[in-house]
């Protein structure tokens, strides 16, 4: 029974360090569509193109997506994002408008009498969600 339970707490500790050494990199969206647009059916993510000029071909701009991902969140995990938020659109493809650095907040500390304060900076990335013609 004894050797049981060491196992259970052997293996519980095994997937705890697992996982911290994964990293839980998570990606923060938010969805705004565009007033005035119709409402289209959902469309396959795999499928949405990511660009980085609007296209030469004719589209509808149907809203815009924002992430903001942990530090060290894989460039995969953060287009997959991306495209399922645009997806919910209907958007064939999202073109990149901003990524970049942006303070977002301020942390203070220290005691009242002489506090710090420093930026809170975080990656802020904006794309558009576009409709072919």
């Amino acid at each position: 029974m004894r050797t049981l339970g060491l196992r259970v707490v052997l293996g519980l500790l095994v997937l705890l360090v697992g996982g911290l050494g994964t990293g839980c990199h998570t990606v923060s969206t938010q969805l705004v569509p565009y007033l005035g647009m119709p409402k289209l059916p959902p469309s396959d993510p795999a499928r949405i193109e990511i660009l980085h000029k609007e296209p030469d071909r004719p589209f509808d701009r149907l809203g815009e997506v924002t992430a903001m991902p942990d530090p060290g969140t894989p460039v995969e995990k953060i287009e997959a994002a991306l495209r399922r938020q645009a997806a919910k659109l209907g958007a064939d493809a999202v073109v990149l408008v901003q990524d970049k650095m942006q303070v977002v907040g301020s942390r203070v500390w220290g005691p009242a009498w002489a506090p710090e304060i420093s930026n809170v900076n975080q990656r802020v990335i904006v794309v558009v969600a576009i409709k072919y013609k």
